[in-house]
């Protein structure tokens, strides 16, 4: 194999984190040229709705693998939490790179923290996980959508649009953007999505070859980690909007996965978590699943989803 492409957005931290798996496939084999398939996805057109409204995150993810499918691209880079858990026949997810700092961080030019906030504050955030998160701790607060990549997000904040915004502490690091914010919080209490702060490698499966290099780039506690938070976001139904929470965590020969969900006006929550011994946790995600179920898990999903969304009908595409 002499050249290897890599299906990417186009936005500018997509770009980054596929130069950077370029960067390490061109150094572990420097017998390839490794090329970039730049795709701008229709969740990046797409900027005056929620992203639950034109069908969730897979419209992150889509039209890269479409370009797999096609022949176009060897692979693809995906911030992971963006990955729906069902992978297109032709496809695999085979490799979750290591992961870093998955920290939510409140973002503002003028109050110090979230307890600064006056009542009434608005808060900027495309997330109906953190909008529940938030809202549980600080219901005073007036939640605004907020849309566009990372600098227009940013730009909104500087114009005085949003009192305070939530992002994602590793994208605004990678994109060496936090200088730029005078008084930035980490939410430790927030517990992230599924695979946040990992990117997913995926390939078309029958490419042994691709599979052997992608493996190269896969850690596996993230792999691990990951797998059980995606078990149980496949087994309780919940697509990549829907406000849930889950995380795994590994401590010594222990791992804890907890998990918590509700409707977006940070009301009926839930909140769950089981540890088992890693030799063991093969489908600790599906039990906590099954437990959160039992406990009524599904009725608070349907319901929340009805709250969010009760003037608007997400599109089906």
């Amino acid at each position: 194999m002499e050249k290897l492409i890599i299906a990417t957005r186009a936005s500018d931290l997509a770009l980054w984190q596929a130069y950077h798996v370029k960067e390490r496939i061109e150094t572990s084999f420097p017998e390839i040229t490794v090329e970039l398939n730049k795709i701008t996805s229709k969740g990046d057109k797409i900027l005056d709705k929620p992203l639950a409204l034109i069908g969730g995150k897979g419209h992150f993810t889509k039209e890269l693998e479409d370009e797999m499918i096609e022949g176009n691209a060897h692979l693809a880079v995906h911030s992971l939490k963006d990955v729906p858990t069902y992978i297109p026949e032709g496809l695999e997810l085979c490799a979750i790179t290591e992961r870093q700092d998955q920290s939510d961080v409140l973002l503002s030019h003028t109050y110090q923290s979230l307890d600064e906030l006056p009542q009434g504050a608005v808060v900027g955030t495309t997330s109906l996980r953190r909008r529940m998160q938030l809202l549980e701790k600080r219901p005073d607060l007036v939640v605004k959508e907020l849309r566009g990549n990372v600098n227009t997000r940013l730009r909104k904040l500087k114009e005085g649009q949003y009192d305070a915004i939530i992002l994602a502490y590793i994208g605004l690091h990678r994109l060496d953007l936090l200088k730029d914010i005078p008084f930035v919080e980490k939410l430790d209490f927030f517990i992230p999505p599924m695979g946040q702060a990992a990117l997913g490698i995926e390939i078309v499966s029958d490419n042994d070859r691709v599979r052997e290099i992608a493996m190269t780039l896969n850690d596996e506690n993230s792999y691990l980690c990951t797998k059980l938070e995606r078990d149980f976001v496949s087994k309780i139904g919940a697509g990549c909007s829907a406000p849930v929470a889950v995380n795994a965590i590994i401590t010594g020969d222990d791992i804890t996965v907890k998990a918590m969900l509700g409707y977006p006006d940070g009301t009926n929550i839930m909140h769950k978590a089981l540890t088992s011994k890693v030799s063991t946790c093969d489908t600790l995600g599906q039990e906590l699943a099954e437990e959160m179920i039992a406990d009524g898990a599904l009725e608070v999903l349907e319901k929340a989803e009805a709250i969010a969304f009760k003037d608007e009908m997400p599109e089906r595409l």
